[in-house]
């Protein structure tokens, strides 16, 4: 099952308040796994941030050092200085 975590913030006057709470998103329904102390009827903005499956994460670390070797990163540095000294503006007429 999806992991997703869940950030609370409360609609007030003054700057939000928030709290970061595990949740289980199930049936259409956002379960917090938690307690949560907020009055009945309290409305909310929620942002829901996914975490990554133990299948993403591992493909991303399967994929690290993956260019090592395939490219002349000193190279390619010098390259990206030198190309911001080309100036691609017309001279301004005064």
């Amino acid at each position: 099952m999806q992991k997703k975590q869940i950030i609370l913030q409360f609609k007030k006057r003054w700057p939000k308040m928030g709290k970061t709470i595990k949740a289980r998103f199930s049936k259409g329904v956002i379960e917090p796994m938690e307690k949560i102390d907020i009055a009945e009827g309290k409305e909310l903005t929620i942002t829901i941030i996914e975490v990554p499956s133990k299948r993403e994460e591992d493909a991303f670390e399967r994929s690290a050092g993956r260019w090592k070797g395939t490219i002349d990163a000193e190279k390619l540095i010098k390259d990206i200085y030198e190309d911001r000294l080309i100036s691609t503006r017309n001279e301004p007429k005064l």
